[in-house]
C-alpha cells in the first residue's frame, strides 16, 4: 500500500492574522497536523522537467452549502477553478522552506448535483522566471473539514492530463535587450488543446489518467513521518491579486482593414487564407496582466503576439515613446496555433508587460476570425489612499506616472520591474516600501518582503540581494538596506514582536560585515557585487575601494546602518549589542574623517586615496553625521554645484533628497525634478530604470516623488517608533500652496499649507486621535496635538 504524503503546515502567527480575510477561514488542526491530501501529478511525465497538466475532480453535493473552504497550492504555479469559472491563481510566491498555499470559500460556484473543481499546473522548469523556486511538479488540494475532505488530491478522485500542446518559447527564440529573467512565453498548438477541460460538460477521454501521487517534499523542508518526506506549507500571508478587464486603446498601425471597434469588442476581424497580416496595438500607456485574444476558424494559422514597452528605431534606441514611426517592436512572444475551432481563447499561463501588443498572422488554407482581444489587468491590490495638490500642474503628472509605476512593480512580492525581471531587490525594496506605507497604508507587502530577504541570509551571514531567487545573487551594501527597512518599519508601524523576531538576523549581517573591518576601521575588500548605482563613473555600479578594500562610500553605508541598528537594540533593551556597535561606529566616524576628508575641496572622497570624489559619499557623509552639523548646508551645496564630482543616477537621488533634507536644503527636490520632468517629455508612462540609455521603462526606484512629495515637500515623517509623534517640516521651493492627505497607523494626516511671502506660513493641520508632534518653519516650532489646528507663523 502506498505510503501517505505528510504535509506539515506550519502557522505564522506572528505575521498573519486570517482575520485580516474573513472569507477564508482554516481547521486549527490543520496548522499543525498531517492533511490527509497528497501531491498529485501525472505518472508518467518527469517531475522535473517542463510540463504543463490538467486536472479535474467530479464529484456530486445534495444541496448547495453555505461554506465549502479548500486549500489549494502546486508547483511551479496553477489555475484553479470551479465550475468553469477561475476562482484564483497561485500559489504566492515564496521559498522551498516557506512554500504558500492559498484558501478559498468556493460555496458561491457550487450547486446541487454534479460540480467539477479543475486545475492547470505548470513546471516551467529551467525556463522558470528566476523568482520562482521549484521542487516538483504537483498539486495539492486539502478540504477544510471532513466534511470538505471530500475533494482532496487522492488518486482515486482526480484525473490528470498532460497538455503536450504547450511547449517554451525562451530567449533563444525571441530578442530582449538587457538582462532578463522574467520566464518563458508559450507556444500553443490549438490542435492538440483539451478544450473546454474545465467545465461540467467535458467528457475526458482515454488520454485523462488516474494521477500518482508523489513525493514533493522539498529539500531542506523534510520532517520524516511515515518514510515519503513532508512539505512546510504556509498561509498565503498577502491578499489575492487585483484583476479587472481593459480594452486595449489605439491601432497603431495594420496592413489589414480593422478599426477601433474590434478593440471596443463590438466587431471580428476577418483574415482571408494564405494572408500575412500585422497590427500593431498602442495601448498608450504600460499595463501589466493576461492579454485575452479569441478566434474562430483559422487551422493552419500561426498568431504571433509580441509584447514591448517600446518601440525601437534601427540603432535600438527608443526615442520618444508615443513617436512610432521608423521602429518596430522587439521584445518576447507568444504563439497560438489556431486548431479551427469556434471561440477559441488563447491567455498565457502568467502575466505579459507592455504598451505595445503586435498581432502577426499567418493564415493557411482557411481564413481567420478574430474575434475579440481584451486584456486582465493585475498587480496587488494597493489602493491610492493619499494625495498632493499643488499649484504646479506638472506635480500631478509625476505623481500619476509614479503610482503607475509603483503598481506594476507589485505583484506576489515586490518587483525591480514587471518586464525583464520581476525580482524583488532590497534596494528597490526599500522605496517600494515607504511609497506602500505613505500613499496605501498597506504594509502587508513589505512585511513579506522583510521576512523573505530574513529567509535568504545565508551562512556566511548576509541576505542574498534579490529574493525569492532561484540563483543566488549577492551585493552585500543591500543586506545593509534590509536592516534600514526594519528601522523604517519600526519608526513607521507598530509590531515589536514582528520586528524583534529579525534582530539575530540583523546581528548576523552587521557581524559580517564587522569581519571586513580593517585595522584602520575602514572597510577592507569584500567580496561578491558591491553594487550602489549605476553611474559610468563605477564599474558595474561598484564605487571605488569596494572590492579591492577602504570603501569610504560603503564605510559610510555601514555606518548609517549601525545607527539604526543601535536604535533597535537599545529600544529592543539590548545594551550589550547597542553598546559594542556603538564602540565599532564611534571608531569609524574620525577614522573617515581623517583618511577620506579633502580639506582642500572640503569634500569627502569616496578613498583614502583622495583622487575620486562622488555625491553619494558626501550624501552618508551628512546622513551619517561624519561630516559637523554646521558643515552639513555647505557641504550638500557643494555636492551638487561641483560638477567634477560623479553625480547619482535617479535610483540614489532618493539619498541624495535625504540628505538635503537632513541638512535644510529640502527645497532642492521642488526645484529639481527634472529627471521625471524630461521622461514625460519622452512620452513615458512609467518612470524609467535609468537617466539614459535605460534597458527597462519601469522601474520600482523611480517612483519615489510619491515618497518626496509627502515627506520632503509636506514634511511629513516619524519623529519615534510606530509614527506616534509626528514631525511636519514643510519644504515647498518655488509652490506656494500644497494641500495633503495621507495614511496614518492611527488614522489620517491632513495638511494645507499657504506661503503668505517669503518666510510667513499658514498651516492647516490634523493629526489622528492619539497622535502628537511637532511642527517646523525657518527656525520655529509649533507643539501639534491630535485632532485640527490652525498655524500662522
Amino acid at each position: 500500500m502506498r505510503k501517505a504524503l505528510i504535509i506539515l503546515v506550519l502557522a505564522l502567527t506572528y505575521q498573519f492574522s486570517w482575520g485580516q480575510y474573513p472569507h477564508r477561514s482554516i481547521s486549527p488542526k490543520l496548522l499543525s497536523h498531517a492533511w490527509p491530501a497528497q501531491w498529485i501529478a501525472h505518472p508518467e511525465v518527469s517531475l522535473l522537467e517542463y510540463s504543463v497538466q490538467h486536472f479535474r475532480n467530479e464529484f456530486s453535493l445534495a444541496e448547495t452549502p453555505e461554506q465549502f473552504v479548500v486549500h489549494v497550492s502546486a508547483d511551479n504555479r496553477y489555475q484553479f477553478f470551479v465550475n468553469g469559472q477561475l476562482v484564483g491563481r497561485g500559489p504566492a510566491r515564496s521559498d522551498l522552506l516557506h512554500y504558500r498555499f492559498e484558501s478559498y470559500n468556493i460555496a458561491e460556484y457550487l450547486q446541487a448535483g454534479d460540480n467539477v473543481l479543475a486545475a492547470v499546473v505548470w513546471n516551467f522548469a529551467e525556463d522558470a522566471p528566476v523568482a520562482q523556486h521549484t521542487y516538483r511538479t504537483g498539486l495539492i488540494v486539502q478540504g477544510d473539514t471532513e466534511a470538505e475532505a471530500m475533494v482532496n488530491t487522492n488518486i482515486d478522485n482526480w484525473q490528470v492530463y498532460h497538455n503536450q500542446a504547450y511547449s517554451p518559447l525562451t530567449q533563444a527564440d525571441f530578442m530582449v535587450y538587457g538582462y532578463y529573467a522574467s520566464g518563458a512565453c508559450d507556444r500553443v498548438d490549438g490542435s492538440q488543446y483539451p478544450w473546454g477541460w474545465k467545465t461540467i460538460d467535458y467528457s475526458s477521454n482515454d488520454d485523462w489518467m488516474k494521477p500518482q501521487a508523489r513525493v514533493v517534499g522539498r529539500p531542506y523542508g523534510f520532517r520524516y513521518g511515515y518514510g515519503d518526506g513532508a512539505v512546510n506549507l504556509y498561509p498565503r500571508n498577502i491578499p489575492m491579486l487585483e484583476e479587472k478587464t481593459e480594452r486595449l486603446a489605439e491601432i497603431e498601425r495594420a496592413t489589414i482593414v480593422v478599426d477601433d471597434t474590434f478593440l471596443q469588442g463590438n466587431q471580428s476581424v476577418t483574415i482571408s487564407a494564405k494572408q500575412q497580416a500585422t497590427i500593431l496595438l498602442d495601448h498608450t500607456y504600460l499595463t501589466m496582466g493576461y492579454p485575452s485574444l479569441t478566434v474562430s476558424g483559422g487551422m493552419g494559422s500561426k498568431i504571433k503576439v509580441t509584447y514591448a514597452e517600446a518601440l525601437y528605431d534601427e540603432n535600438r534606441q527608443k526615442g520618444n515613446r508615443n513617436e512610432t514611426e521608423g521602429k518596430e517592436i522587439v521584445g518576447f512572444y507568444d504563439i497560438f496555433l489556431p486548431d479551427g475551432g469556434e471561440n477559441r481563447i488563447f491567455q498565457p499561463l502568467w502575466v505579459r508587460t507592455f504598451r505595445y501588443l503586435q498581432l502577426d498572422v499567418q493564415t493557411g488554407s482557411e481564413p481567420l476570425t478574430l474575434n475579440d482581444l481584451s486584456h486582465q489587468f493585475t498587480a496587488y491590490p494597493f489602493k491610492q489612499t493619499a494625495f498632493v495638490q499643488a499649484d504646479a500642474p506638472t506635480m500631478d503628472s509625476i505623481w500619476d506616472v509614479s503610482w503607475r509605476t509603483a503598481r506594476l512593480c507589485a505583484l506576489e512580492t515586490y518587483m525591480d520591474c514587471p518586464y525583464y525581471e520581476q525580482l524583488q531587490y532590497i534596494g528597490d525594496t526599500r522605496i517600494q516600501a515607504l511609497i506602500s506605507l505613505y500613499v496605501d497604508g498597506d504594509d502587508r507587502l513589505m512585511r513579506n518582503a522583510l521576512f523573505q530577504f530574513a529567509n535568504s541570509i545565508t551562512d556566511e551571514g548576509i541576505t542574498l540581494s534579490r529574493y525569492p531567487s532561484g540563483f543566488p545573487q549577492y551585493i552585500p551594501p543591500y543586506a545593509l538596506f534590509w536592516i534600514s527597512m526594519l528601522h523604517d518599519y519600526h519608526m513607521h508601524r507598530t509590531g515589536d514582536a514582528f520586528i524583534r523576531q529579525f534582530i539575530p538576523g540583523m546581528t548576523r549581517v552587521l557581524q559580517w560585515y564587522e569581519n571586513y573591518l580593517d585595522t584602520n576601521n575602514l572597510l577592507r575588500g569584500m567580496p561578491w557585487w558591491n553594487y550602489v548605482d549605476a553611474i559610468p563613473e563605477f564599474d558595474r555600479g561598484t564605487p571605488p575601494g569596494a572590492q579591492d578594500g577602504h570603501s569610504t562610500l560603503i564605510t559610510l553605508q555601514y555606518l548609517y546602518t549601525l545607527q539604526q541598528a543601535v536604535e533597535l537594540y537599545r529600544y529592543f533593551d539590548l545594551p550589550d549589542f547597542a553598546n559594542h556597535y556603538q564602540r565599532i561606529a564611534d571608531r569609524i566616524q574620525p577614522a573617515i574623517q581623517e583618511t577620506s576628508y579633502d580639506t582642500s575641496r572640503q569634500l569627502y572622497a569616496d578613498t583614502p586615496q583622495q583622487d575620486r570624489f562622488s555625491q553619494h559619499t558626501n550624501i552618508f557623509a551628512v546622513l551619517t553625521q561624519t561630516a559637523p552639523e554646521d558643515e552639513w548646508a555647505p557641504l550638500m551645496q557643494r555636492t551638487v554645484t561641483d560638477t567634477s564630482l560623479a553625480s547619482c543616477y535617479i535610483y540614489f537621488r532618493f539619498y541624495l533628497h535625504r540628505a538635503m533634507q537632513q541638512a535644510g536644503l529640502g527645497d532642492y527636490f521642488v526645484d529639481h525634478q527634472d529627471i521625471w520632468k524630461d521622461m514625460l517629455a519622452e512620452g513615458l508612462t512609467t518612470f524609467a530604470e535609468h537617466d539614459e540609455d535605460t534597458r527597462s521603462d519601469c522601474h520600482a526606484w523611480s517612483a519615489s516623488p510619491l515618497y518626496e512629495y509627502l515627506a520632503t515637500v509636506c514634511g511629513i515623517t516619524p519623529s519615534a517608533p510606530h509614527f506616534s509623534e509626528v514631525r511636519i517640516a514643510p519644504n515647498l521651493g518655488y509652490l506656494t500652496e500644497v494641500s495633503a492627505e495621507m495614511p496614518h497607523p492611527q488614522g489620517t494626516i491632513r495638511v494645507d499649507l499657504v506661503r503668505r511671502g517669503n518666510d510667513r506660513i499658514q498651516a492647516d493641520i490634523e493629526l489622528p486621535e492619539g497622535a502628537s508632534g511637532t511642527f517646523y518653519w525657518q527656525g520655529e516650532e509649533v507643539e501639534l496635538k491630535s485632532g485640527k489646528q490652525e498655524i500662522k507663523l
